[in-house]
């Protein structure tokens, strides 16, 4: 059921603001910060760059760079001990130092085109993986100390949507898990629309259980949950727009309710502009929403009593096409991925005046994509910024012992 009008319902009591606070606390008590950016292996870019991170000031160090072919979209394993990878032979899976450096511990094929995006669910034993070329769905297997296994299963999104170029046949963008581990949300941006999915756990296998429709032309994008997992923020980059959906379960099956839709862009719309990004803060008080093309990144605040949206600004991200948006882990600082021009920026965040403020010069790096921060227990001795083509040159990739 989409429409949130059920009887009989199982509901969803959310998390509890205790864990919120405990997770915000566990993001602050590493004794060093590292963030991995994945590129798309054009240039002189190799693969996942790791930058030492100065979380007071936000800046970033670049230290050195881990080949991988098209590392477009990484994401840490939920006991934070391993980064799993997009890469063109599949997923790479890397164990996480103490410093933050990466081993590669192995890689699988995934049985299609190169995947776009990657999640897990919340016990760590399923690794998902949206293929945007091929509209697949890829379910493999995570073993206990974190080698990539087998593909559990592999679904094949099916039909047509709007005529124009981004949306005439299933693109998978985003799969995610929701909060209480049941449901599978595929976001299909060919499709306009999230597919929704029961996993069984005996079988190792997804079951389509219904179908939220986003419209015609919307460009469905990607899915975030609240930290509190009562409301889901699904991007729209045809649209430009968030919508914020009220999460429950009605008679065993997901229910989304909308509840709200808000524009991402700064000024008019532009043919060329495409929300592109979307991350809640670890707190659960802000939503920050990247837009290629209009190149600007909104903040917003977000209501506790019912999820809602309130615009706080929409400003420049002194780049060309940002695709990604991360938080640093104090939250007082952000860092765009812009992808046209080939920079990270960082910036300052004042949230009372609604202002950023640009901190240090740009990053450079050839066709950056996406970007996280990882805390660690061992800093290094010295940190300094060794220089792109230094680190591109000297990128070994090292496995574990």
């Amino acid at each position: 059921m989409l429409s949130g009008t059920g009887t009989g319902s199982e509901g969803f009591a959310g998390i509890s603001p205790v864990r919120i606070m405990e997770e915000k606390q566990m993001n602050l008590e590493y004794n060093h910060y590292v963030a991995y950016a994945g590129t798309y292996t054009h240039g002189s870019s190799r693969g996942i760059h790791i930058y030492d991170v100065d979380v007071e000031e936000g800046l970033l160090h670049l230290r050195k760079v881990v080949p991988v072919n098209n590392s477009s979209y990484v994401t840490v394993s939920r006991n934070r001990k391993f980064l799993y990878s997009i890469a063109d032979e599949g997923v790479e899976c890397f164990e996480i130092q103490p410093d933050g450096d990466l081993y590669a511990v192995n890689h699988a094929d995934i049985n299609g085109m190169r995947g776009c995006h990657l999640s897990t669910d919340l016990d760590g034993r399923y690794l998902f993986v949206a293929g945007y070329h091929d509209g697949k769905v890829t379910v493999m297997h995570t073993h206990q100390d974190g080698r990539l296994g087998s593909i559990m299963d592999g679904v094949f999104h099916r039909g047509q949507g709007a005529t124009n170029e981004r949306s005439f046949r299933p693109h998978v963008c985003c799969v995610r898990i929701t909060p209480d581990n049941r449901f599978l949300c595929a976001v299909d941006e060919g499709l306009d629309q999230v597919v929704l999915y029961k996993i069984d756990h005996e079988a190792n296998k997804l079951k389509q259980v219904d179908v939220l429709r986003m419209g015609r032309a919307a460009g469905s994008r990607s899915i975030h949950f609240s930290r509190d997992g009562r409301y889901a923020y699904i991007l729209c980059d045809i649209l430009n727009v968030v919508r914020v959906y009220r999460y429950r379960v009605v008679n065993g099956r997901p229910d989304f309710e909308l509840e709200q839709e808000v524009s991402t862009l700064s000024d008019a719309r532009d043919p060329h502009d495409a929300a592109s990004a979307l991350r809640i803060s670890y707190d659960n008080e802000y939503l920050f929403c990247s837009t290629a093309g209009d190149n600007s990144v909104a903040c917003y605040k977000i209501d506790q009593e019912n999820g809602r949206l309130d615009r706080r600004f929409a400003l420049p991200t002194s780049g060309i096409y940002p695709k990604d948006v991360a938080l640093f882990p104090d939250e007082k600082h952000i860092a765009v991925v812009n992808n046209g021009q080939g920079t990270i920026t960082t910036f300052a965040v004042d949230y009372e005046k609604g202002l950023l403020v640009m901190k240090g010069r740009p990053q450079t790096l050839d066709q950056p994509n996406c970007m996280i921060f990882h805390g660690v227990d061992e800093k290094p001795e010295v940190i300094r910024d060794v220089p792109e083509k230094e680190a591109e040159e000297k990128a070994v990739l090292i496995y574990k012992k």
